[in-house]
């Protein structure tokens, strides 16, 4: 059985590379090749946690950098010594990066038309919120002590419960389904699309 599937190509890492720098220079490329084609959001995964960002006129910003959006919180930064793995997504492609014993690997996933895919809603960690100017969301569970920032602020709070979500904070993914030669379907890739609090 022969499925429309997404373009699946490896992309070049040098050797000394500025991990901003790169992750700026695949947004900006990808949207020069097609203006429905943006990049929105980042989540890495890396030794000291998790960093969420957003491009902004090209620029990707952290909730660390260029400034510290969140200076009562000890979030970590973005960098190549401690990074484990990092997508940067939108609702045709995702950029993933990921560290290896040789070094850096890197591809880029883009839907093509017609590409079939199950969609997927992953809910984020947090039941209460606090909006940032600056586009971010600070996330807390009301019982625990931990603490996420994400880039998406469309998120209905409750004022009068010290800011408990009104929906939980939904990262919507898309999972791409093969078949092996004895016709059995399984999922052979995944990818990162869009923040939501709404139901699917």
């Amino acid at each position: 059985m022969t499925i429309p599937k997404p373009k699946c190509n490896p992309l070049e890492v040098p050797c000394d590379f500025n991990l901003k720098t790169w992750l700026e220079e695949q947004a900006q490329q990808l949207e020069k090749e097609s203006s429905d084609n943006q990049l929105n959001y980042l989540l890495a995964h890396a030794d000291d946690g998790v960093i969420w960002g957003k491009f902004q006129n090209g620029e990707l910003i952290t909730t660390t950098e260029p400034v510290k959006l969140f200076p009562e919180c000890d979030f970590p930064t973005l960098r190549k010594e401690t990074l484990q793995q990092c997508r940067i997504f939108g609702h045709k492609s995702e950029v993933m990066i990921w560290k290896t014993d040789g070094g850096f690997k890197a591809r880029l996933i883009e839907d093509e038309e017609k590409t079939e895919f199950i969609p997927e809603l992953q809910i984020l960690w947090g039941t209460h919120g606090e909006h940032h100017p600056n586009g971010f969301t600070l996330l807390w569970d009301g019982s625990q002590g931990l603490q996420h920032a994400v880039p998406f602020t469309d998120i209905e709070l409750e004022e009068k419960e010290n800011g408990k979500l009104k929906n939980k904070v939904r990262l919507i993914v898309r999972h791409y389904i093969d078949y092996d030669d004895s016709g059995v379907a399984r999922i052979y890739l995944s990818r990162l699309v869009d923040l939501t609090n709404k139901e699917i």
